[in-house]
C-alpha cells in the first residue's frame, strides 16, 4: 500500500482513517477538501487538476476521497489500494451531524479558511443534507468503480462496519 484512496460516503470517517493509516505506514496524507477549497466563500481551486496530478505522480500518498469529478479518474488510475468505508446510513448520519454541529458551534476553521454556519444547514450542499441525499448514489458509484475492469489492479478492502475497520487497523 503506497498510493491509497480512502473512499466512502460523507461522514464515514475517511479523513480519520486516512490520517491514521498515513501515520502508521509513513505515507503522506492529503485531505481532498483542503486541495479543493482554497479560499473564502468556499472558493474552488482553479488549479485542482494540476495539484492532484503532482500529488498522484508521487510514489507514496493517501487521499481521503473518491475524488472530485475532474480528478477522480486520475486518482483511481494512480492508486494501488482502495479502503472503502461502506457504512449504512444509520452509522454515518449521527457522525456527520455531530461533526457539523461541533464545527458550527465552535466556529472551527475549515478548508480555505471557511466555516460551517447555522445558515449553511439550510443548504442542500451542507454535509448533513449531502450525506443523507447522496448516500445511495455514492455507494453505487464506488461499487461500480470497484467492479470496473480499468481498476481491477487495485487492491480493494471493503469495510461494512466500523468494528471491521478497527479490527483491520489493529492488525496493520
Amino acid at each position: 500500500m503506497k498510493r491509497i484512496l480512502v473512499v466512502g460516503v460523507t461522514g464515514a470517517g475517511k479523513s480519520t482513517l486516512a490520517r491514521t493509516v498515513g501515520e502508521r505506514l509513513d505515507v503522506p496524507y492529503h485531505e481532498m477538501d483542503a486541495l479543493y477549497f482554497t479560499g473564502p466563500d468556499w472558493k474552488v481551486n482553479d488549479r485542482l487538476t494540476e495539484s492532484v496530478s503532482r500529488l498522484a505522480a508521487e510514489p507514496r500518498w493517501i487521499v481521503d476521497s473518491l475524488g472530485y469529478p475532474e480528478v477522480r479518474d486520475l486518482l483511481w488510475d494512480q492508486a494501488d489500494t482502495v479502503l472503502w468505508l461502506d457504512y449504512a446510513r444509520h452509522v454515518v448520519m449521527p457522525r456527520v451531524l455531530r461533526r457539523s454541529l461541533r464545527r458550527t458551534v465552535t466556529r472551527e476553521v475549515l478548508f480555505g479558511g471557511n466555516r460551517e454556519t447555522w445558515a449553511g444547514w439550510l443548504s442542500g450542499e451542507h454535509p448533513a443534507w449531502w450525506a443523507w441525499s447522496q448516500h445511495a448514489n455514492r455507494r453505487r458509484e464506488i461499487e461500480h468503480r470497484t467492479r470496473d475492469p480499468r481498476f481491477a489492479p487495485l487492491s480493494t478492502l471493503r469495510f461494512s462496519r466500523p468494528e471491521d475497520t478497527a479490527d483491520w487497523l489493529a492488525g496493520l
